[in-house]
C-alpha cells in the first residue's frame, strides 16, 4: 500500500541518486537498506516511501508509515483481491472490462485507490454498478449464472481466439492468467459458447 500523498522511489532512482550503477548499489547497499526501509509492495517492483528513503540516507530516524488506513491509500492488485475475496488475476480482469477504475500506474505497479476498490465490494455488480434489472422492470434478475462477469467476454476471446484448442487446455491457461478455478473457466467457455456474441 501506498499511504495517501506520500511519494515514493523505485532502487534504480536511490542508486542514480547515490551516483553509483543499480547494480553495485543492489551489491553493496541494498542488503542493509532493506532491513531498515520495508518495501511498500511484495513483488518483483520494489517501490519505497520516500519520506523513510530520505531519512536512512541522511542518518536520521526512519519515519512511521500512517496507521489508520485511507480512502486515498493506492492499493496494488494482491490488497485489492484481499478486500474484495478474489484473485489478483480477477482485479486485472475488472479493470481491463471496466469493472473496476482504470486506476494509476507508479513505476510499473497498477494501482487503485481504496475507495474504489470498497465501492465495488460494498455494490457488487449486480447490485447496482453494472449489473442488475432495471428499476420498475419484472422478470429473473439475469440470463444466466455468469450474466455481466467480465471474465465471459475473456472466455469468449480465448474461444474465438483458439477455436481448434482444447476447452480444458484454455480453462488451465485462463486460470493461470487470470485466477479463479479451471474448473469455473470450463463452466465460463461452455456459457461463452452458448451466449451469442453482442
Amino acid at each position: 500500500m501506498i499511504p495517501r500523498n506520500r511519494p515514493v522511489i523505485n532502487e534504480r532512482d536511490i542508486a542514480q541518486s547515490a551516483g553509483v550503477p543499480l547494480t553495485t548499489w543492489r551489491r553493496q547497499d541494498a542488503p542493509a537498506f532493506r532491513q531498515r526501509v520495508p518495501a511498500l509492495f511484495d513483488g518483483r517492483v520494489l517501490v519505497y516511501d520516500q519520506a523513510q528513503v530520505h531519512a536512512y540516507l541522511n542518518g536520521q530516524p526512519i519515519p512511521p508509515l500512517p496507521a489508520s488506513p485511507h480512502p486515498d491509500d493506492l492499493l496494488n492488485d494482491q490488497e485489492a483481491a484481499a478486500l474484495l475475496g478474489v484473485t489478483p488475476g480477477t482485479i486485472r480482469a475488472y479493470a481491463s472490462q471496466n469493472y473496476l477504475p482504470r486506476g494509476t500506474t507508479v513505476y510499473g505497479l497498477r494501482l487503485w485507490t481504496r475507495q474504489d476498490i470498497e465501492a465495488r465490494r460494498d455494490t457488487p455488480p449486480r447490485q447496482g454498478q453494472g449489473g442488475g434489472r432495471p428499476p420498475g422492470k419484472s422478470g429473473p434478475t439475469k440470463a444466466h449464472a455468469y450474466e455481466d462477469d467480465p471474465r465471459l467476454r475473456l472466455a469468449a476471446q480465448a474461444l474465438t481466439a483458439s477455436p481448434d484448442t482444447p476447452r480444458t487446455r484454455l480453462a488451465a491457461a485462463l486460470a493461470e492468467q487470470h485466477g479463479s478455478s479451471t474448473r469455473t473457466w470450463e463452466r465460463l467457455l461452455a456459457q461463452a459458447a452458448r451466449t451469442p456474441a453482442h
